[in-house]
């Protein structure tokens, strides 16, 4: 695969995950310029869009890119285009990475290598809210009883709801107080990678006698070690021993235990044993308290009116009142002015273009089923019947389109079948809507008992 359909692969897979102002800001005139065996080097417009993706991007486009190329270890970002890619072609590609490793480096600066822990993320800059206040309040009292207050803590909740940036601040917490306190901080889909390189290395046994010896273990997005047997393994004897030292343990997912596919009961019940406790959608106060804390730590003076109307148009999640609090800054640099209400109104206006409404995968194949007259088993089951193929092929692409599952978990909906295979029925529906009228009157019509469905 070149390096061209590579980052296409990523553009679609990112535009479908992000509203279209959002995709815009951050994804315009980027492209990868060069790589090499492990790692991959994307070029961007300018600084604010570098820092963009280095700090919010990042791992869902390395994800995707692992999908395509399971080599690559790492992605750079630098600021160019079609000049500094021929320079790159014209020159060695190690040598152009070392050349330039100062902005990485500032990037880094921020985490320390030993526990992975990044400085910016302390209860102080956390805005508490109705929303969080359980999952903080255990939070805290873990940092003044470790390993007896709360063990394990499993915080649940969105994309983009601060879960991340809770965990570490209780690990950041227990490190300033304790210099010598050994503590980790991992996401599940790194964890997994380290076994599977120490099952090829040979040095499993050194890596669990590495984890055993922390005081601290900190695993975000654990729903990724789903269906990963070894993985698996490595977690519960990790998980027993600590627990059995009275060592801290803390865990995330975007959902709770019970909901998590594939994951074996024993680890179920570990994980259920001590606190479970939720991040929802930040209320009106909440949302405006994040957005006067992010305009003072980037010292931009933006009046409460514009503030109060991102809070109460943007709801869902942190990240996006981060995004349009970050589009407006973004034009303050490169026009050198504060935009006033009516400019931040137009600005945001993309953002702002229809309301959320959330429906459900038992929904959507509930209605699939009806339309097509076919049951919602003969669509989950492994039946080839051309009458079930389509029903099923639609449901990839509603299920994709309308609650923005990705594809290894629309696979797990619809009986465990492979991300490749969603992907193809995915696509092949995508080309219908775009070419066929009869395809796109049949998938309104099949949305339109869907939100009926769900609404009654």
């Amino acid at each position: 695969m070149t390096n061209e359909e590579l980052w296409k692969n990523v553009l679609n897979e990112m535009e479908l995950s992000l509203s279209r102002a959002n995709f815009t800001t951050w994804f315009k005139n980027t492209s990868i310029i060069s790589s090499n065996d492990t790692t991959i080097l994307v070029s961007v417009p300018n600084g604010f869009a570098k820092e963009w993706l280095e700090n919010k991007f990042n791992k869902p486009i390395f994800q995707i890119i692992r999908n395509f190329s399971p080599n690559v270890r790492e992605i750079k970002y630098t600021i160019g285009g079609l000049n500094l890619a021929e320079k790159i072609q014209s020159s060695d590609f190690a040598q152009f990475m070392a050349e330039r490793p100062s902005q990485d480096e500032q990037v880094d600066v921020e985490v320390n290598k030993l526990n992975n822990l990044n400085k910016k993320y302390t209860f102080d800059s956390f805005v508490i809210g109705s929303n969080n206040e359980l999952a903080y309040a255990a939070s805290i009292a873990i940092t003044k009883n470790l390993g007896k207050a709360y063990n394990p803590l499993f915080v649940y909740g969105g994309v983009g709801l601060g879960k991340t940036h809770l965990l570490q601040s209780v690990g950041n917490k227990i490190f300033s107080d304790n210099k010598d306190a050994k503590i980790l901080y991992i996401p599940a889909e790194k964890l997994t990678v380290d076994i599977v390189e120490s099952l090829k290395n040979r040095t499993i046994e050194e890596l669990k006698q590495r984890y055993a010896k922390l005081d601290m273990l900190i695993i975000d997005d654990i729903q990724f070690i789903s269906g990963k047997e070894k993985t698996q393994d490595i977690v519960f004897s990790t998980f027993n021993e600590l627990y059995s030292q009275n060592k801290q343990i803390i865990l995330s997912s975007d959902r709770p235990p019970s909901a998590i596919p594939a994951l074996e009961e024993r680890l179920r019940s570990r994980f259920e044993g001590g606190m479970i406790a939720d991040i929802g959608i930040p209320d009106f106060e909440t949302r405006l308290a994040i957005l006067k804390l992010k305009s003072k730590q980037k010292e931009f003076d933006i009046d409460d009116q514009s503030l109060s109307y991102i809070a109460t148009n943007i709801q869902r999640n942190v990240r996006e009142l981060e995004g349009a609090l970050n589009r407006i800054f973004a034009f303050s640099q490169i026009y050198n002015k504060i935009p006033d209400f009516k400019e931040v109104k137009k600005l945001l206006s993309a953002y702002l273009s229809t309301p959320f409404k959330k429906t459900t995968h038992q929904a959507i194949l509930k209605s699939v089923a009806d339309f097509y007259n076919v049951s919602i088993n003969d669509i989950i089951k492994r039946s080839r019947k051309k009458e079930v193929v389509r029903p099923r092929q639609v449901c990839m692409f509603l299920l994709r389109e309308e609650t923005k599952y990705s594809f290894p978990e629309i696979g797990a909906k619809l009986g465990n079948r492979d991300h490749s295979t969603i992907i193809h029925g995915y696509e092949k529906i995508k080309l219908e809507e775009d070419a066929d009228q009869r395809t796109k009157q049949e998938l309104t019509l099949i949305k339109e008992r869907i939100y009926q469905t769900f609404d009654s």
